[in-house]
């Protein structure tokens, strides 16, 4: 079996976050994170089970970072927020996203390491 032909500097990664909020005091969790197949199985999967697949390099690449089953960090909290609201306008207003404009605006480009 051959690996994947995937180019040398570019190798897909997936992360997937799970929120409950019934607990107002707790922040998101990376319930999911993979490279490679395994980050094209957490898409699939996603997918069928009818869930938002939002692609964010970015943001991929800074959830990378946090822990399996741990909240997101605080220098996350405004990105993830407005992810969350966004998606929240999708399911519950326009369908098409013209009211909800996409969270591509999102400042995680220039955010730093995250501290360990």
């Amino acid at each position: 079996m051959s690996a994947p032909n995937y180019p040398s500097d570019v190798r897909k990664q997936a992360t997937a976050l799970a929120y409950d909020n019934s607990n107002r005091d707790a922040a998101p969790r990376v319930v999911a994170k993979g490279y490679g197949i395994v980050a094209e199985m957490i898409v699939q999967r996603a997918k069928e089970a009818g869930l938002y697949v939002h692609e964010a390099p970015e943001m991929v690449s800074l959830l990378m970072q946090v822990d399996l089953d741990a909240r997101i960090p605080p220098t996350l909290y405004q990105a993830v927020a407005e992810l969350l609201a966004w998606l929240y306008r999708l399911e519950n207003g326009d369908a098409s996203g013209e009211s909800a404009p996409s969270p591509s605006h999102l400042s995680t480009t220039k955010a730093p390491r995250l501290p360990r």
